[in-house]
């Protein structure tokens, strides 16, 4: 079976590209097809990789600046020449699952989210975006053309996988389409139980508006706790502004320093509302539990009681006070990381690879 992989685009990463390179180290034959590409970000992550990037790359600033394409974006997907391929496996939070498959060809759609900033976080979007206020005054008229788009992009797609049970549910809402479950690859074996714990609450990953950084940085201002923040993004300067000298901003980080942060920390802290929830996962793989807002994919990942605890309304104060109650000695490490493994990459790729097998066997 010829497979090609349609991504979104490589210009930054996160949870889509760890599902995108699981998927190419399964189908290591198969082109991956995106939007754009950040030239040092293929040499790093995808140097070996066959990267076909739309007539986008080739515009100025596009790297930098892709946000101003935004509305060629959806022609950008669709002028793929994907002929030939039996199989057009996508894994898309936006315009991946509007590339066009040429008749018999079977697209199936590795959906981390319907897109959020057109269907359930959109005034959010617009209202975070570093524009003058005449501009975000008729963005939302476009965005209501492209949400017309998106939907009809959602129904060319032939099948549909979630990443969590949450997404499996908006997919259902936005899209009125089924969609089975797998949850994504967590690298679970790089991750280990230390023998000593340190005195820190633990948060990160990238720094954007929705992940409520915010939020837990009232709450440890409040508390007078050590709470340590690991991770980049256009959130960083403004965090770092608002928080009091308890509270450690540790930038990039490597794979080891967040190994070995995870492990001696008391707890992990994921105030926002998740699709899934990886470092959450993470933290649970190197045996520490988990302080979670009761939403989204948390609910999977986190077993109330035996590998961390919820709050249940979205403000510092409820946090703060679950913080304060919390008792980590109740937890037991090893069951912890034995719960975080159904989550590991090598699952992942067997769940992938039956499904694919699945399909090849009906064609």
């Amino acid at each position: 079976m010829k497979i090609a992989l349609v991504h979104d685009m490589l210009v930054q990463e996160g949870g889509q590209e760890r599902v995108l390179r699981a998927l190419q180290e399964l189908f290591p034959e198969a082109p991956t097809f995106v939007l754009i590409y950040d030239r040092d970000k293929k040499e790093k992550f995808y140097k070996d990789r066959d990267i076909r990037a739309s007539f986008l790359q080739n515009l100025p600033w596009v790297e930098k600046k892709f946000q101003w394409y935004l509305p060629l974006m959806s022609s950008a997907i669709e002028s793929h020449d994907l002929s030939g391929f039996d199989l057009i496996l996508s894994s898309c939070s936006s315009f991946a699952k509007g590339a066009i498959a040429t008749p018999g060809t079977t697209h199936v759609c590795y959906c981390h989210t319907p897109t959020r900033y057109l269907w359930s976080n959109w005034q959010g979007y617009v209202e975070d975006l570093p524009y003058p206020d005449f501009i975000k005054k008729f963005l939302p008229f476009y965005l209501s053309q492209l949400r017309h788009w998106d939907w009809s992009a959602a129904q060319r797609v032939d099948k549909f996988l979630a990443n969590s049970k949450t997404v499996q549910e908006r997919i259902k809402k936005y899209y009125s389409r089924d969609a089975d479950v797998i949850y994504p690859p967590v690298d679970t074996h790089k991750f280990y139980i230390a023998q000593k714990i340190s005195n820190y609450f633990l948060m990160g990953g990238r720094l954007v508006p929705y992940k409520r950084y915010d939020l837990a940085i009232n709450a440890f201002n409040k508390l007078n706790i050590p709470l340590k923040i690991f991770g980049i993004g256009p959130e960083f300067n403004r965090l770092k502004a608002i928080a009091k000298s308890n509270i450690e901003f540790l930038g990039e980080v490597s794979e080891e320093e967040k190994a070995k942060l995870y492990a001696e920390c008391l707890a992990f802290i994921n105030p926002q509302e998740e699709d899934f929830g990886i470092t959450a996962v993470e933290a649970q793989a190197a045996g520490r539990p988990v302080i979670a807002y009761r939403a989204g994919g948390a609910r999977e990942i986190v077993k109330e009681g035996e590998t961390g605890v919820f709050f249940n309304d979205q403000e510092w104060e409820d946090l703060a006070n679950t913080v304060i109650h919390f008792q980590p000695e109740k937890f037991n490490p090893a069951i912890i990381k034995n719960h975080a493994e159904q989550f590991g990459r090598e699952k992942f790729k067997q769940e992938i690879k039956k499904f694919v097998d699945g399909i090849g066997g009906k064609n």
